[in-house]
């Protein structure tokens, strides 16, 4: 079948939603430009693992909602906890009791979480512990390392920073993965003025030499709040996140994406002297306690804990790197490719190759991939539902692409 009738509908229905929505999507990182020419726009449902485009096109789904879905596409499980929720109520006029039940849960689990507060996307939790750390500290600078989403104030520090004032983007402050003396010309240039550091505990690479360690001491030692953002490494790398898979415990702590198995939801979490900032902090949301996303990560991490959920996430994701690897060596493309990362998240490194571009590359093996019936971009987001033969189809597809 040629590219363009495999995908006839997709390509009907987007000139007509991109009449209405500005990229014809809510996200950016699931809109066209992500994708090539002759790939899908919408997906139609899902079940498990798989995911069926609009033109009833079937795809292995390693993408999985941008990782919030952990344990597969309408676990039952989870599905039923909503539906139960579902008939006592949605939002009431004040808190539900299970607020105090998931909190309970989360502190239990996680290594700083004394206090907990709900929002309903990353970019909510980041921004609110941020808003902590500014108020506990009475200073108004951040150093980020790593995504923290897309509110002004950390977003004002990347590219993508139309329509952010200068005075914001002026506060907030770049520092380099693996590379302390970063952070300390930082410091050094604007000494007592930095509310907080935040990063994310790891993405592509691992934490060198007592990385984090290093950070959280010079963080406090200059009088800063030292904040992780495990917003894709909770629920992932560790039922308690990165910090207790590293052992370094943080200040304040950011969770979201695989906490509730794509039910929108994410949490601030940490020490009862900075959480207590929350009760004069405004951080708050009409829909922060509604009940069927606190119903569904009640149950996802329930889950998580009884099926060992992760330690699969470990399993798969190593069979995956091992042979991803191996294809790269077979065929001799260490110059182009690499395999990054952990395995419940690992990440493709594209690079270029003489006059053709890392994105180029990337657009020819996502469109023979997809066409393959393999939905994937650059990193390999497993859940808990890929059978040993969505694995093994994932293989075979490298092989050939």
């Amino acid at each position: 079948m040629k590219l363009q009738n495999r995908y006839k509908k997709n390509r009907e229905l987007f000139e007509k939603v991109s009449k209405v929505i500005p990229l014809a999507s809510q996200t950016f990182s699931k809109s066209h430009i992500q994708y090539p020419e002759f790939a899908p726009h919408f997906i139609e449902k899902a079940k498990g693992s798989h995911v069926w485009d609009v033109d009833g096109n079937e795809y292995i789904d390693f993408i999985n909602g941008l990782l919030p879905v952990i344990l597969g596409y309408c676990d039952p499980d989870v599905d039923s906890a909503v539906i139960n929720q579902m008939e006592k109520g949605v939002i009431f006029s004040l808190p539900s009791p299970i607020e105090g039940e998931l909190a309970e849960i989360l502190i239990n689990i996680i290594p700083c979480a004394e206090m907990v507060r709900f929002g309903k996307n990353g970019s909510d939790a980041t921004a609110g512990a941020i808003r902590i750390a500014r108020a506990y500290t009475g200073r108004e600078r951040v150093a980020v390392c790593g995504y923290h989403g897309w509110q002004d104030w950390y977003i004002g520090s990347t590219s993508r920073d139309k329509g952010i004032p200068d005075e914001v983007k002026n506060l907030t402050h770049p520092f380099k993965y693996n590379d302390i003396s970063s952070l300390q010309v930082l410091f050094e240039k604007y000494p007592d003025e930095f509310a907080a550091v935040i990063m994310e505990p790891m993405n592509t690479d691992e934490p060198e030499d007592g990385f984090l360690e290093k950070v959280k001491e010079l963080a406090h030692k200059n009088g800063a709040l030292f904040i992780l953002d495990e917003i894709i490494t909770g629920f992932r790398f560790h039922i308690g996140g990165a910090q207790a898979l590293f052992g370094i415990v943080p200040d304040l702590a950011t969770f979201g994406k695989s906490m509730a198995n794509g039910y929108p939801i994410s949490a601030v979490v940490g020490k009862k002297e900075f959480m207590k900032e929350m009760e004069e902090v405004f951080f708050s949301f009409t829909f922060g306690g509604e009940t069927l996303s606190i119903s569904a990560a009640i149950a996802t991490i329930k889950k998580i804990m009884e099926y060992a959920v992760i330690d699969r996430l470990w399993e798969t994701g190593k069979i995956i790197m091992d042979n991803v690897s191996r294809i790269i060596e077979k065929y001799q493309l260490e110059s182009i490719f690499s395999i990054k990362g952990k395995p419940p998240w690992s990440i493709l490194k594209i690079n270029n190759h003489g006059s053709i571009s890392s994105w180029e590359i990337k657009t020819l093996f996502m469109q023979e991939m997809l066409r393959r019936g393999v939905l994937i971009s650059s990193s390999h987001n497993v859940s808990f539902s890929h059978a040993e033969e969505d694995i093994r189809r994932l293989i075979e597809c490298y092989e050939e692409v």
